[in-house]
Protein backbone atom coordinates (compact mmCIF):
# COMPACT_ATOMS: atom_id res chain seq x y z
CA UNK A 1 0.00 0.00 0.00
CA UNK A 2 1.38 3.57 -0.77
CA UNK A 3 1.65 5.72 1.59
CA UNK A 4 4.40 8.23 0.66
CA UNK A 5 4.42 10.63 -2.71
CA UNK A 6 7.89 12.23 -3.38
CA UNK A 7 7.01 14.53 -6.25
CA UNK A 8 9.58 16.01 -8.75
CA UNK A 9 9.21 20.15 -9.49
CA UNK A 10 10.31 21.12 -12.45
CA UNK A 11 7.59 20.32 -15.70
CA UNK A 12 5.81 17.78 -13.13
CA UNK A 13 4.81 20.96 -10.79
CA UNK A 14 6.32 24.00 -12.23
CA UNK A 15 5.71 25.06 -15.99
CA UNK A 16 9.38 25.48 -18.02
CA UNK A 17 9.56 27.83 -21.14
CA UNK A 18 12.76 26.83 -22.61
CA UNK A 19 12.74 29.21 -25.32
CA UNK A 20 12.37 32.13 -23.66
CA UNK A 21 15.15 31.53 -21.88
CA UNK A 22 17.18 31.50 -24.47
CA UNK A 23 15.94 34.61 -25.52
CA UNK A 24 16.49 36.36 -22.65
CA UNK A 25 20.31 34.68 -22.48
CA UNK A 26 20.68 36.21 -26.13
CA UNK A 27 19.23 39.48 -25.58
CA UNK A 28 22.07 40.01 -22.83
CA UNK A 29 25.14 38.63 -25.33
CA UNK A 30 25.15 35.20 -23.74
CA UNK A 31 25.49 33.25 -26.77
CA UNK A 32 26.86 30.06 -25.32
CA UNK A 33 24.41 29.77 -22.37
CA UNK A 34 21.75 30.33 -24.16
CA UNK A 35 23.18 26.79 -26.57
CA UNK A 36 23.25 25.34 -23.06
CA UNK A 37 19.59 26.44 -22.78
CA UNK A 38 18.16 25.28 -26.06
CA UNK A 39 20.08 21.86 -26.20
CA UNK A 40 19.46 20.71 -22.42
CA UNK A 41 22.86 20.39 -21.93
CA UNK A 42 23.65 20.40 -17.96
CA UNK A 43 27.32 19.33 -18.09
CA UNK A 44 29.54 21.69 -15.94
CA UNK A 45 27.64 25.11 -15.42
CA UNK A 46 24.46 24.12 -14.49
CA UNK A 47 25.66 21.20 -13.13
CA UNK A 48 27.91 22.72 -10.28
CA UNK A 49 24.90 25.05 -9.90
CA UNK A 50 22.44 22.80 -9.11
CA UNK A 51 24.96 20.43 -7.03
CA UNK A 52 25.69 23.41 -4.87
CA UNK A 53 29.00 23.38 -6.36
CA UNK A 54 29.05 27.34 -6.97
CA UNK A 55 27.39 30.10 -5.95
CA UNK A 56 25.65 32.56 -7.17
CA UNK A 57 28.05 35.09 -7.88
CA UNK A 58 30.59 32.68 -9.52
CA UNK A 59 27.82 31.47 -11.52
CA UNK A 60 27.48 34.60 -12.90
CA UNK A 61 30.90 35.21 -13.45
CA UNK A 62 31.30 32.12 -15.17
CA UNK A 63 28.31 33.00 -17.60
CA UNK A 64 30.07 36.40 -18.34
CA UNK A 65 33.76 34.04 -18.96
CA UNK A 66 31.94 31.67 -21.32
CA UNK A 67 30.05 34.60 -23.02
CA UNK A 68 33.30 37.50 -23.30
CA UNK A 69 30.36 39.63 -25.49
CA UNK A 70 28.26 39.86 -22.18
CA UNK A 71 28.63 42.35 -19.83
CA UNK A 72 25.26 42.02 -17.97
CA UNK A 73 25.18 42.33 -14.17
CA UNK A 74 24.41 39.80 -11.69
CA UNK A 75 20.74 40.64 -11.71
CA UNK A 76 20.27 40.61 -15.36
CA UNK A 77 22.00 36.83 -15.80
CA UNK A 78 19.88 35.70 -12.56
CA UNK A 79 17.14 37.17 -14.76
CA UNK A 80 17.81 35.72 -17.82
CA UNK A 81 18.08 32.14 -16.03
CA UNK A 82 14.67 32.72 -13.65
CA UNK A 83 12.37 32.88 -16.62
CA UNK A 84 12.65 29.61 -17.78
CA UNK A 85 10.31 28.84 -14.70
CA UNK A 86 6.95 30.58 -16.15
CA UNK A 87 4.54 29.38 -13.01
CA UNK A 88 2.42 27.03 -11.07
CA UNK A 89 -0.88 25.82 -12.13
CA UNK A 90 -3.51 26.41 -9.10
CA UNK A 91 -5.15 23.01 -9.80
CA UNK A 92 -1.39 21.62 -8.95
CA UNK A 93 -1.11 23.03 -5.79
CA UNK A 94 -4.78 21.93 -4.93
CA UNK A 95 -3.99 19.15 -6.06
CA UNK A 96 -0.77 18.30 -3.81
CA UNK A 97 -3.13 19.54 -0.48
CA UNK A 98 -5.56 16.96 -1.40
CA UNK A 99 -2.97 14.60 -1.24
CA UNK A 100 -1.68 15.32 1.80
CA UNK A 101 -4.70 14.41 3.49
CA UNK A 102 -4.43 10.62 2.90
CA UNK A 103 -0.52 10.51 2.10
CA UNK A 104 2.76 11.93 3.11
CA UNK A 105 4.14 14.49 0.39
CA UNK A 106 7.37 15.33 -0.18
CA UNK A 107 9.51 17.24 -2.94
CA UNK A 108 12.50 15.86 -4.43
CA UNK A 109 14.29 18.22 -7.23
CA UNK A 110 17.59 18.73 -9.09
CA UNK A 111 16.78 22.56 -8.91
CA UNK A 112 19.65 25.67 -7.84
CA UNK A 113 19.18 28.50 -5.45
CA UNK A 114 17.86 30.65 -7.97
CA UNK A 115 15.15 28.94 -9.25
CA UNK A 116 13.81 27.39 -5.75
CA UNK A 117 14.14 30.91 -4.39
CA UNK A 118 12.21 32.22 -7.05
CA UNK A 119 9.24 29.34 -6.37
CA UNK A 120 9.54 29.91 -2.91
CA UNK A 121 8.43 33.44 -3.07
CA UNK A 122 6.36 33.69 -5.72
CA UNK A 123 4.49 29.85 -6.97
CA UNK A 124 3.95 29.13 -3.78
CA UNK A 125 2.29 31.58 -2.24
CA UNK A 126 -0.62 31.98 -4.86
CA UNK A 127 -3.21 31.00 -1.96
CA UNK A 128 -3.36 33.24 0.41
CA UNK A 129 -2.05 32.38 3.58
CA UNK A 130 -0.24 29.41 2.24
CA UNK A 131 3.55 29.04 1.47
CA UNK A 132 5.87 26.00 0.82
CA UNK A 133 5.51 24.30 3.94
CA UNK A 134 1.64 23.96 3.46
CA UNK A 135 2.57 21.77 -0.08
CA UNK A 136 5.48 19.51 1.67
CA UNK A 137 6.33 17.70 4.33
CA UNK A 138 9.84 18.09 3.45
CA UNK A 139 11.39 19.67 -0.04
CA UNK A 140 14.93 17.56 -0.64
CA UNK A 141 16.79 19.74 -3.21
CA UNK A 142 19.96 18.83 -5.01
CA UNK A 143 21.79 22.47 -4.19
CA UNK A 144 21.35 21.97 -0.81
CA UNK A 145 22.10 17.69 -0.15
CA UNK A 146 25.07 18.26 -2.65
CA UNK A 147 23.86 14.99 -4.42
CA UNK A 148 21.86 14.76 -7.88
CA UNK A 149 18.85 12.70 -9.39
CA UNK A 150 19.63 10.01 -11.46
CA UNK A 151 22.16 8.98 -8.37
CA UNK A 152 20.99 6.43 -6.38
CA UNK A 153 22.22 7.96 -3.21
CA UNK A 154 19.51 10.64 -3.39
CA UNK A 155 16.61 8.37 -3.03
CA UNK A 156 18.42 6.51 -0.23
CA UNK A 157 18.61 9.75 1.50
CA UNK A 158 15.35 10.96 1.09
CA UNK A 159 14.10 7.69 2.04
CA UNK A 160 16.35 7.38 5.12
CA UNK A 161 16.18 11.03 6.35
CA UNK A 162 12.52 10.63 6.63
CA UNK A 163 11.73 7.65 7.58
CA UNK A 164 10.26 5.91 4.60
CA UNK A 165 9.97 2.75 3.53
CA UNK A 166 10.91 2.29 -0.35
CA UNK A 167 7.57 -0.50 -1.12
CA UNK A 168 5.05 2.20 0.56
CA UNK A 169 6.68 5.21 -1.46
CA UNK A 170 5.94 6.37 -5.18
CA UNK A 171 8.27 8.69 -7.07
CA UNK A 172 6.99 11.09 -9.62
CA UNK A 173 9.06 12.16 -12.25
CA UNK A 174 9.09 13.58 -16.13
CA UNK A 175 12.32 12.11 -16.31
CA UNK A 176 12.57 8.19 -17.55
CA UNK A 177 16.29 8.08 -15.94
CA UNK A 178 14.94 9.63 -12.66
CA UNK A 179 12.33 6.89 -12.67
CA UNK A 180 14.34 4.42 -13.21
CA UNK A 181 17.25 5.19 -10.73
CA UNK A 182 14.14 5.47 -7.73
CA UNK A 183 12.79 1.78 -8.67
CA UNK A 184 16.61 0.55 -8.09
CA UNK A 185 16.38 0.98 -4.63
CA UNK A 186 12.66 -0.52 -4.28
CA UNK A 187 10.48 2.74 -4.84
CA UNK A 188 7.52 2.58 -7.35
CA UNK A 189 7.88 4.93 -10.01
CA UNK A 190 5.43 7.12 -11.94
CA UNK A 191 6.97 8.48 -15.51
CA UNK A 192 5.02 11.84 -15.98
CA UNK A 193 6.47 13.01 -19.71
CA UNK A 194 4.10 15.41 -19.78
CA UNK A 195 4.24 16.39 -16.44
CA UNK A 196 0.44 16.30 -15.57
CA UNK A 197 -0.33 12.48 -16.01
CA UNK A 198 -0.12 12.34 -12.24
CA UNK A 199 -2.91 14.59 -11.75
CA UNK A 200 -5.29 11.77 -12.14
CA UNK A 201 -3.26 9.00 -11.30
CA UNK A 202 -4.65 6.44 -8.30
CA UNK A 203 -2.12 5.40 -5.39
Amino acid sequence: MIKNIILDFGGIIVNLDKDICVAEFEKINAGAIARYVDFCIQEDLFHELEIGAITIPEFCDEVRRKSPDCHATDEQIIHAWEVLLTDVPVKKLEKILELKKDYRVFLLSNTNEIHWRMAEENFFRQKEGLSLDNYFEKSYLSCRLKMIKPSKEIFLHVLEDSGLKAEETVFIDDSEKNCRAAETVGIRALHAPKGDEWMNSTF
